[in-house]
């Protein structure tokens, strides 16, 4: 009973926080490209930090990494469930991929926009070549990006591949990979398949276990492999070793 209590008001606070967060977030995205800088880029991270905390969401970082973490970087990561969107940048200083549908959000989709968070329709050609030249675009004025190499949320399990792109611009631009193997214990909780955004903020809120445990392992230099399918084999093999060894 006590500790029900104490996770409600926990909840609570988590959404006081986020509101009062989003609210000048929301306004201040309405200023110009040319003075929205870096700082938003901050105030975009601790609001998705208060997110975190308002679905209840206990994420933990684990550094696996035994070296320094490069300048610049190209960041993959699986992507079983929704939380990614927030749970990345709350971790990292990154401008993520996401798909078309994010930047249309309410509210939610103009602050991602403001921020720097790219967008893609999966779907089409052009844009997935207009994304690949956004992200070295990006990648040129120092910032590292994220994205999601299986192409989105295709289940609780790694898909049966990955795409070629992340790899051919690590090749071409030198810039490394950087692995975040990403393990949520209640899975069917945290996996999103065809619910509505507001049923998966519910089941998140609701889960009988919230801990998102996030594995950061070295990157990978792009100077190691012959060719991009060499390149996105390998980094596969590697997310299924630790699939298997957090997972199966």
């Amino acid at each position: 009973m006590i500790s029900n209590f104490v996770r409600i008001l926990w909840l609570l606070l988590g959404w006081l926080e986020l509101t009062l967060l989003t609210a000048p977030l929301y306004l201040l995205s309405f200023l110009p490209g040319e003075h929205r800088g870096t700082w938003y880029n901050r105030l975009f991270r601790i609001w998705s930090r208060s997110f975190v905390h308002a679905l209840g969401v206990d994420l933990r970082l684990h550094q696996k990494n035994r070296r320094a973490l490069p300048e610049r970087f190209l960041m993959v990561a699986n992507h079983p469930s929704a939380f990614e969107d927030v749970g990345i940048p709350a971790l990292f200083d990154v401008d993520c991929l996401a798909k078309q549908e994010v930047g249309k959000w309410w509210i939610v989709g103009r602050i991602s926009v403001a921020a720097g968070t790219l967008f893609v329709n999966r779907e089409s050609k052009t844009s997935r070549g207009q994304a690949v030249q956004a992200i070295e675009n990006r990648l040129e004025t120092g910032r590292s990006v994220a994205l999601y190499p299986e192409g989105g949320v295709k289940g609780k399990r790694l898909y049966e591949r990955f795409n070629y792109g992340v790899f051919d611009i690590s090749l071409r631009t030198g810039i490394p990979i950087l692995p975040v193997y990403i393990h949520y214990e209640a899975q069917d909780d945290f996996h999103w398949s065809n619910q509505t955004l507001i049923r998966k903020i519910f089941d998140l809120m609701m889960t009988r276990n919230n801990r998102a445990n996030y594995y950061l392992y070295d990157a990978f230099d792009p100077g190691d492999f012959r060719d991009k399918v060499h390149y996105s084999d390998h980094v596969r093999e590697c997310f299924l070793e630790w699939q298997k060894r957090y997972l199966d």
